[in-house]
């Protein structure tokens, strides 16, 4: 079987990949409260980041749609505007060939393109050091709530990076 092929482009500003993405987000994870978080923060104009939200499909098959997403939203540190990637999706029976790696890497080139300087996710720490991830408390960034500090993750796209505690949009419940 040959290696999977992936499609990655942004999500469709007309709202025609909406039911797909709220799909795989559903899909990934055990309750809907990540798919409700995408809603919510779609919804937000303060939040939203045209252009940042992206799929991926299998180059195979890309009329079954995504199977796929990975959405980057505004959040503030110490007062300065910064970047929170989540979340990430990948339908279970894809996850593990690739799909992820390609709309993160996708997403993170969108987010230097559009000038982004700085970017958070509080994940896995055996996952997103692969794209440059590092602890945030290395630059002096601390979280709003009770993480590990090896999950708390940036990565510096520009400078100057801003140093504080992170401010995420209302909808993440912070």
């Amino acid at each position: 079987m040959s290696p999977v092929r992936w499609t990655v482009r942004p999500e469709d500003s007309g709202g025609g990949d909406r039911a797909a993405v709220r799909r795989v987000v559903e899909a990934a994870f055990p309750t809907p409260a990540e798919a409700d978080l995408v809603d919510a923060l779609r919804r937000d104009p303060g939040a939203w980041l045209p252009g940042l939200s992206w799929v991926v499909a299998d180059a195979r098959d890309p009329d079954a749609g995504p199977v796929g997403h990975a959405l980057i939203t505004r959040c503030h540190v110490g007062g300065e505007p910064a970047a929170a990637l989540a979340p990430c999706s990948v339908l279970p029976d894809h996850q593990g060939r690739g799909a992820g790696t390609a709309v993160i890497e996708a997403v993170l080139s969108a987010a230097r393109e559009a000038g982004e300087r700085l970017v958070l996710v509080l994940g896995h720490a055996g996952y997103y050091p692969r794209f440059g991830f590092r602890p945030a408390s290395g630059l002096g960034i601390s979280a709003p709530f009770e993480a590990p500090d090896e999950a708390m993750m940036a990565l510096v796209l520009g400078e100057p990076v801003p140093s504080g505690p992170i401010a995420y949009p209302p909808a993440f419940g912070v």
